[in-house]
């Protein structure tokens, strides 16, 4: 069993930046890929950026490429995200999952493990 607890939403304005954390307690979080979904109102859960179990694979979302960048911590039971550049499209609910295997995935129904998420509003 994996508890993840993700960290670093709030209120920014328009390019600012933001620096999500996911810290996962109980089984090794470095055995997991991980992703990062977000969920504004009224829409779909959707696929932001996902890291491999090694690290050395990443993904992300076409809208948040070049701005968003995903990395694992040090003692690899954190993943964090990076956000620059944010504009209010990208105001939503934040949420990092995991999932036992090597590489990320962009379906959410495939993770096994979801926090609790984090809101991220970008307004002036």
């Amino acid at each position: 069993q994996v508890q993840l607890v993700e960290s670093g939403g709030g209120l920014v304005q328009p390019g600012g930046s933001l620096r999500l954390s996911c810290a996962a307690s109980g089984r090794t979080f470095s055995a997991y890929a991980v992703g990062w979904f977000r969920q504004a109102p009224g829409k779909e859960r959707e696929f932001v950026a996902g890291i491999s179990r090694s690290g050395g694979v990443t993904s992300y979302a076409d809208s948040v490429k070049g701005r968003f960048t995903i990395s694992r911590g040090n003692g690899r039971n954190t993943v964090d995200l990076q956000m620059n550049s944010l504009n209010p499209e990208d105001t939503a609910v934040y949420y990092c999952a995991g999932k036992w295997t090597l590489a990320p995935i962009e379906v959410p129904s495939k993770y096994d493990y979801w926090g609790q998420g984090t809101q991220v509003t970008v307004s002036s």
